[in-house]
């Protein structure tokens, strides 16, 4: 019991993690990073995220698969123009503005908490 308690207890210090690191790089990105229009391009073959194009302030010309999954409400418009921020120094790291996922990361460190004091609970009864 004591096992299974540590292992809830770090799997939810990683859930907890992850999104607190998701959090910090889409908040870091949004604030310090490069704005670009990029051209959105259909998928590749078994990929279903679109293919974002965009030119970095450089004149790099950057492809990134979206972070943005073509299953969301409101899909990538092929064809298109969105909106970006990138990290001027690894432009592959890239956030949509105005579809920042947030949500996601959030649900990573409320999942995370609630598995880290099941782990505790756990712990605490198999004393």
């Amino acid at each position: 019991m004591v096992v299974l308690a540590a292992l809830t207890a770090l799997s939810g210090l990683l859930a907890l993690l992850a999104g607190a690191y998701g959090l910090r790089q889409t908040r870091r990105i949004s604030a310090a990073g490069q704005v670009a229009e990029a051209l959105v391009k259909p998928p590749q073959p078994g990929l279903d995220r679109p293919l974002l194009q965009f030119e970095t302030a450089d004149g790099r010309v950057v492809e990134v698969v979206s972070p943005v999954p073509r299953s969301r409400r409101r899909p990538l418009p092929e064809g298109g123009h969105i909106r970006l921020a990138y990290d001027a120094d690894d432009p592959r790291e890239t956030v949509l503005l105005g579809s920042e996922r947030a949500g996601a990361d959030w649900a990573f460190v409320v999942a995370g908490g609630a598995l880290m004091v099941l782990g505790l609970v756990l712990g605490l009864l198999a004393l």
